[in-house]
């Protein structure tokens, strides 16, 4: 698979550099992305990441969810590992951040935002918990990324999920991006196709310079 990332690197160039994973689950009602970060009246809460017990749980979520779902195996845990431990080594605060969705005081979801490049930012690891699904959390966790990644001064935002994942896309889809690419593979022990997906933030920035 990562053989099939860099290929793709070189045909888009680096507007699509390095998209490698970003993992949504299905079952979430799809409407309009909106921020409610302050929390829902149904005792939903979305926090920045950051206490005690956040990146395991991250880790956790993920092997158990996607083992329990999709049948994918270990190879998938070690790899949102990496994915956190990488950002845990040492962020920077004002280009990438992380959320917890929270649901009756527990984590119910994340979402990762780190930096591909100077003008690049990749959404990876949008996790709702199966328990906490029906309450748009994956929608506010998305929305979240959107907007920091709009006053950090990005000019696009890119990520990669697989097709099985059909109400992931259409969050993607009503929050304005776009699919690019689509591509067959095998992981983490299952067939899967990969979707390639770019949402343009810079005619925002150019509407807001004049």
């Amino acid at each position: 698979m990562e053989r099939s990332l860099k290929r793709l690197d070189q045909q888009r160039g680096s507007g699509y550099a390095g998209l490698k994973q970003s993992c949504q689950l299905p079952g979430e009602e799809v409407g309009v992305v909106r921020k409610d970060a302050a929390g829902g009246a149904d005792g939903t809460t979305i926090r920045p990441l950051g206490r005690p017990g956040d990146l395991g749980w991250v880790v956790m979520a993920h092997g158990e969810v996607y083992a329990a779902e999709y049948g994918f195996n270990g190879e998938f845990e070690a790899l949102v590992a990496k994915i956190v431990a990488d950002y845990a080594a040492g962020p920077d605060p004002r280009r990438e951040a992380a959320w917890i969705a929270e649901a009756g005081g527990q984590r119910a979801g994340c979402v990762f935002l780190v930096a591909k490049d100077a003008e690049t930012a990749q959404l990876r690891i949008l996790l709702v918990d199966p328990a906490a699904r029906g309450r748009h959390l994956g929608r506010r966790l998305v929305a979240e990324c959107i907007e920091f990644a709009r006053k950090a001064g990005y000019r696009r935002m890119i990520l990669w999920t697989n097709e099985p994942l059909a109400a992931a896309r259409r969050i993607y889809l009503t929050a304005g991006f776009s699919l690019v690419s689509e591509e067959s593979h095998h992981s983490f022990g299952v067939d899967l196709t990969g979707q390639y997906y770019e949402l343009d933030l810079a005619g925002e920035l150019s509407a807001a310079a004049r």
